[in-house]
This record gives structure tokens, sequence and C-alpha cells, in this order.
């Protein structure tokens, strides 16, 4: 089998491409990255992709009508380069058919969120409003529907009473950082089965009694 070729989408500061990044060159994950696609100019992660020796893209969705258009004009680049996963890494835009249908089944987010709970924008203050005791992260196949797609990987944290936004924030992204990487690992070994909404990883060990309690029992 022979390297799995990605393309990342990210609009920010590009902490989680360089996770990736790390592991593809320490060969954790057997990928090479193709090519970065960016929608804004300002953003650090352009420096980061740069710095890697990323081939580097910048697409800005302003300069289009639609998010239709926009999406048909990302998935011309990451076609270009010959991407076979598109990995959103920070992504600001909500993707549409114009990139899924290209790229059926085969475009992956993550989501600072155990979905299905708190979809959408600022999970975190959602998950610190409500007053969880568990927060964490998400790994999942992108779909029509706004994080809504299978699940492949998710990682949980703890949350005190009374822990800003913030706090939580940096707590489900060191998850982020450990989570995304190990899904794509996964993937690229052909570990990975979707049937309908269920993903299957091929060869996982079964899973024991142990479960993560939190606020942790008196006895722990």
């Amino acid at each position: 089998m022979g390297l799995l070729s990605i393309g990342i989408l990210a609009s920010g500061s590009g902490t989680n491409f360089d996770c990736i990044a790390a592991a593809v060159a320490e060969g954790t994950i057997a990928a090479r990255i193709a090519v970065l696609v960016c929608n804004r100019a300002q953003a650090g992660v352009l420096a980061k992709a740069e710095a890697r020796n990323v081939p580097t893209r910048l697409v800005d969705h302003r300069a289009f009508s639609s998010r239709e258009e926009f999406d048909v004009a990302l998935a011309a680049e990451l076609e270009a380069a010959g991407v076979e996963l598109v990995v959103m890494a920070g992504f600001d835009r909500i993707v549409t058919g114009g990139l899924l249908t290209r790229f059926p089944h085969r475009v992956v987010n993550i989501h600072p969120a155990l979905l299905p709970a708190f979809r959408g924008t600022d999970a975190q203050s959602q998950a610190a409003q409500y007053g969880v005791t568990i927060a964490g992260a998400t790994v999942h196949f992108v779909d029509e529907h706004v994080d809504h797609g299978p699940i492949i990987v998710q990682g949980a944290v703890p949350v005190a009473a009374g822990e800003d936004a913030e706090t939580v924030r940096r707590r489900i992204l060191a998850v982020e950082h450990r989570i995304y990487p190990e899904a794509l690992r996964l993937i690229a070994d052909g570990r990975v089965r979707v049937e309908g909404r269920l993903v299957q990883i091929l060869g996982r060990k079964s899973i024991g009694a142990e479960c993560l309690i939190s606020p942790p029992l008196e006895s722990d």
C-alpha cells in the first residue's frame, strides 16, 4: 500500500496542522501532505506549512458569490494536487456539495465537543455554560449536515465546576492533538470501515469494563 495523499484545509494558527505534519514526518501516519489550502492570507498556518515545505494554496472565500462556488474552487485545488483524503483542521467555512460530491466519504473534520452534543460554533463555551463535567473532541467524517457525520475517534477530558471556556478550550485542544493524528493513522492503514452511521475500526482490541467517571468516585 502506498502513502495516502492528504490535503489539509485550515484557516487559523495551524496547531492541528502542525501535529498532523509532525506525525507524517515521523512516519506515524502512512501519508504525505500534498497541499495545504487556506482561505485567509494572514493565517498562521501558512507559515507553519512553508516551514515544513508543504505546498500552499490561498483561496479567499470572499472572492466567490456563494459557498458552492468557493467549494468547487477548493475541490479543484485539491484534485490538482492529487489529494485522496481531505482533512479539515481549523477550517472556518461550512463545506457544501461542491466539495463533498468530489470527495465522497473522504472528508474528515475535528470538532471540539463530544458529538452529538454541542454542535456548531464555540462548542467549548457551550460546554462550560451548560455545566458538563466531561467534555472532549470528536474526529468524524463530514456529510451535508454540520458536525453530523459518522464518528471515527473521540477523546474525553474532565471539567471542574466553575472553569471558564478558555480553560476548557486548552484542555480539549490537547486532546485534539492526540486523537486527530490517530484517526488519520487508522484511515491511512486501511483500518476504517463505514457502515451507515457506524464506523468500524478493523483489528481493534476489545473494550474492557473501564469507564471515565467525572467527578471521580470517592473511592478512586
